[in-house]
């Protein structure tokens, strides 16, 4: 389904559909978690493998099988509507977790706003430049921007007969992005305190969701999942992980 080839099919709102919802359930226990590895001596000292690619939480779901049949376009509901109420909701939920986690995510523990080893985010600040900053100050951002977008009703209309604007796919592409950077954020720095919530099955279930709707709807860049050979976003080897496994498609 091509979200973009759907704008001159249909560009008038319908009633809205009921949201395809991210379950909850019970967890896995972080005492589960495996002993560390012996150190090896500093010549030969191997990278050490992050937790959310470790057994058993990057098998901890609240879903089983495949995501696409939660994220296929519902029949005779229009597709605008799908995906911004869709974007609402991983928007909303994003933000509850980085809540959760928000303490331990200081100007002290983050002062990038880093998605791996060697991976930085910079903002374009209002010269159009690009700054580093620290990652509660990225993640505010993102999230001050968004939640203004999702306010004006001339980007997400919530009247009947209001039309979206032309570029509402480039916005929301744009989110889309921007949603993706607080996610490997996430995922990189503050993993460790989602399991010390016992959170991992939510946390991965609804990141798997947001990746299968992405690929669903031509959001989802694999450049900003994987990065570069220099500096790898840590989450593109769990989208990887989980495409053998199934949980995702190709």
């Amino acid at each position: 389904m091509s979200f973009f080839n759907s704008i001159g099919r249909s560009m008038t709102r319908v009633q809205r559909p009921k949201r395809s919802p991210t379950p909850t359930s019970a967890t896995i226990s972080p005492l589960e978690m495996p002993p560390p590895k012996p150190s090896l001596p500093s010549s030969t000292v191997a990278p050490q493998k992050p937790l959310y690619l470790c057994s058993p939480f990057v098998e901890a779901a609240l879903v089983k099988g495949n995501f696409k049949t939660i994220v296929m376009l519902p029949k005779y509901v229009n597709i605008m509507e799908w995906v911004a109420v869709n974007i609402y909701d991983f928007y909303t939920n994003l933000n509850e977790f980085y809540g959760a986690i928000a303490e331990c995510c200081n100007q002290s523990n983050c002062p990038k706003m880093s998605a791996g080893p060697t991976l930085n985010y910079t903002w374009i600040n209002q010269e159009r430049k690009s700054v580093h900053l620290p990652a509660p100050t990225y993640i505010d951002y993102v999230m001050t921007w968004v939640q203004n977008l999702i306010d004006d009703d001339k980007t997400f209309p919530t009247k009947a007969g209001q039309d979206f604007p032309p570029n509402f796919p480039s916005i929301i592409k744009h989110v889309y992005r921007q949603l993706l950077r607080v996610f490997a954020h996430i995922y990189h720095a503050h993993y460790h305190q989602i399991l010390h919530l016992r959170s991992e099955p939510h946390f991965n279930s609804l990141f798997a969701h947001f990746l299968a709707f992405g690929r669903e709807y031509e959001l989802l860049e694999v450049k900003d999942l994987k990065g570069t050979s220099s500096a790898p976003v840590g989450i593109g080897q769990l989208w990887e992980v989980w495409k053998q496994m199934g949980i995702l498609e190709g």
